[in-house]
């Protein structure tokens, strides 16, 4: 199954270290391939260098792709900690 959405980015400083680590503890267990679109440049989620590497800013608008069993759940768990700013 493959799903995609866009999703804002909500924190007042972006998608710096602390929420890039909450995006990656929250896909380590997940089966599902999940890429981040941002200005052109796609990368792995999974993967906190790549996505300090975005520097997207705060009411940026990031694209997700997931594809795996498990995209439909993963996709409502990320929108979810997007839209409540990773807790900050």
């Amino acid at each position: 199954m493959k799903v995609s959405c866009k999703v804002k980015v909500m924190n007042s400083l972006g998608l710096h270290a602390r929420p890039a680590t909450a995006i990656v503890k929250l896909l380590q267990e997940t089966k599902s391939s999940v890429s981040f679109t941002y200005h052109n440049e796609t990368i792995n989620a999974k993967s906190i260098m790549s996505i300090l590497m975005l520097a997207a800013a705060k009411n940026s608008v990031i694209k997700v792709d997931i594809e795996g069993d498990d995209a439909e759940e993963v996709m409502n768990k990320l929108s979810l900690a997007f839209q409540q700013g990773f807790g900050e």
